[in-house]
């Protein structure tokens, strides 16, 4: 089985010393926390993941889910552990006291996410996802409908699910012909067909709340005329309790690559009964504050695996022996060396360590800037923190995704024919991380919300707000010679971000077909320059440190991997660069003969 070690150090030193989050008294609940709290909160997090969920990872993909007499059945165990789950409070965590919540900060949750991921991706999204309808009726809906779903959602004892894909439309949500017909005070006959929905039907709770996107009759064409409403499985009394079965049922189990553990299912809705959530046509607005939570949570998936399939495969090249050194026997006394004297795999892992530290000190930073955006006391700031986090959006999901799901493969790689082989556990870290790269929007979408929306909708306001951050950052550190390694490779990058940004306003204007086809190598540049920010504060509290005589080895091998990340990944920027400005007009010109 493979093994696990949460990052509990890693945590304590984004959330102490990178983020500063203790004694934020400009932020509403941030004075109830402190470092002790948090360590003994993610220290409960990761025993249980790594005692309950890790052991259950192999099985649930080897048994997958099951559709019986229309009722689906979780892998062995599931049930079992979900119900600890619940009984020891790790769902309520960052939910509004309120309604049963903690309360905890963002910044915090989102490394228990990590972990949950990177031990069960397929189980921990049976509570994500039921953490998004949370989070949805929260903002959007009406006070009874909070009184109705809330408590039961924050606990853990229901669970939720969006349901936005139907087979014909895919991400375009114009196309939707799911029908709402009013039948009641504010009640509604919700019939339609939705595919690939993530925890669509299972047995681990007493009733699932499904938020489902429709059509009023009256609604207009396109997505102006989509509506969001709450269906549960079972209908719920005036008094709580359960009544009978609601209009809706999972029809198919969708055969898939990987997160078998999870159903992900077709769901059938025949006259089911719904209420709507917020405002009738709004359904986007309502479905897109799920929907961005969600797209955190993705990113988080793919930095989860990423970490667990980094730390299998540096065991193993430690003790795998094949080969001896290039430059000489390095352990006389053994047949062989370890592989991880091999220069190609220590490429591999250092690029996975790299990229695995400096996301997470990311995702940090977006949950903070999602933090600011709710609780900051002065509104201009909690503004800039909205502006910042929705900017770094598609960042978080798709370039996270993206670099995860290859450090995943580089992992399998370190491991040969092993690799390939169940028992070993990478191929199905590989095959689980592949989904992350597509749902909650693919990453092609993803990139074009960057540059569409984020860059050239807002004029680049965002981008400006958060280069305003670098630049001072950097003028500040600059003639620190220790520093200079750090800081000079982040400003070769961000010079390379500013040239692709004013490439793409340059020409997208007079070539919108180009906005398109520079997408992605933007978002890429743009993931690169974000991470190598990152990396650099890490490496100025890592210096400090290092001068105060505070725990040497950590900050020391903090410096080395920093420095890693500005020799090995920062320099691709330039190439992702050229690579735009010399293909993309050309890809606006090709005929579709071309393709043949």
């Amino acid at each position: 089985m493979p093994i696990y070690q949460a990052p509990l150090r890693d945590y304590q030193f984004i959330l102490s010393e990178l983020l500063n989050i203790y004694g934020r008294d400009d932020l509403q609940g941030f004075d109830e926390i402190d470092a002790e709290l948090t360590d003994a909160i993610l220290q409960g997090v990761a025993d249980f993941t790594t005692e309950i969920m890790l052991p259950l990872n192999s099985q649930g993909d080897t048994q997958g889910c099951q559709l019986v007499d229309g009722q689906v059945r979780t892998p062995e165990g599931f049930k079992d552990a979900y119900q600890q789950y619940v009984d020891n409070g790790w769902a309520t965590l960052t939910s509004d006291p309120e309604y049963g919540g903690q309360g905890l900060p963002e910044c915090i949750g989102v490394f228990a996410t990590e972990m949950k991921t990177a031990t069960n991706m397929a189980f921990a999204m049976y509570p994500g996802l039921t953490h998004g309808a949370y989070a949805a009726i929260h903002a959007h809906g009406s006070d009874a409908l909070k009184a109705k779903y809330l408590e039961k959602l924050v606990s853990g004892e229901w669970t939720g699910t969006m349901n936005l894909t139907e087979a014909h439309a895919g991400t375009d949500l114009a196309l939707l012909r799911t029908k709402a017909k009013p039948v009641g005070e504010d009640t509604y006959a919700i019939s339609g067909e939705k595919i690939f929905i993530s925890s669509g039907d299972h047995d681990l709770a007493d009733n699932i709340v499904h938020l489902v996107l429709a059509r009023l009759p009256d609604a207009p064409d396109g997505v102006k005329g989509i509506s969001l409403f709450a269906v549960p499985k079972y209908l719920v009394n005036d008094d709580g309790t359960l009544g009978c079965r609601n209009g809706v049922e999972a029809s198919a189990l969708e055969h898939k690559m990987g997160i078998h553990g999870n159903s992900t299912c077709v769901m059938v809705f025949d006259g089911a009964i719904g209420e709507l959530v917020g405002e009738p046509h709004q359904g986007l607005r309502a479905m897109f504050t799920m929907m961005n939570e969600a797209r955190l949570g993705v990113g988080v998936q793919g930095l989860g695996v990423s970490e667990i399939a980094y730390q299998n495969a540096l065991s193993y090249a430690r003790e795998r022996l094949q080969g001896r050194a290039l430059s000489g026997v390095k352990e006389s006394e053994s047949p062989a060396d370890p592989i991880l004297v091999h220069g190609d795999v220590r490429r591999m892992l250092m690029a996975q360590k790299a990229f695995n530290q400096g996301a997470r000190a990311l995702m940090g930073q977006q949950a903070l800037w999602l933090d600011e955006s709710h609780r900051h006391q002065d509104k201009a700031k909690a503004t800039i923190a909205a502006k910042l986090a929705a900017l770094f959006t598609p960042v978080v999901k798709g370039f996270v995704t993206d670099q995860g799901f290859k450090a995943c493969v580089d992992a399998q790689q370190v491991y040969g024919g092993h690799g390939y082989i169940h028992e070993w556990g990478m191929e199905q870290f590989v095959r689980d991380s592949r989904i992350a790269m597509i749902y909650e929007g693919t990453n092609g979408v993803q990139a074009l919300d960057l540059v569409g929306r984020k860059l050239l909708a807002d004029k680049g306001e965002a981008l400006g707000l958060w280069s305003e951050m670098v630049k001072p950052f950097v003028a500040k550190y600059l003639e620190d010679e220790a520093l200079k390694p750090y800081l000079m490779p982040l400003m070769e990058a961000t010079t390379d971000l500013e040239k692709a940004t004013q490439y793409i306003v340059a020409n997208g204007v007079k070539n919108p077909d180009i906005i398109g086809a520079a997408s992605m190598g933007y978002l890429q540049i743009l993931g690169i320059v974000a991470l190598g920010w990152m990396w650099a504060r890490m490496a100025v509290k890592s210096q400090q440190a290092m001068t105060a005589g505070e725990e040497e080895a950590f900050y020391a091998n903090k410096l080395v991997t920093a420095k890693f990340y500005m020799s090995y990944w920062a320099p691709q920027t330039r190439s992702i660069r050229y690579q735009m400005e010399r293909s993309c007009e050309l890809l606006t010109q090709l005929q579709d003969s071309d393709f043949d």
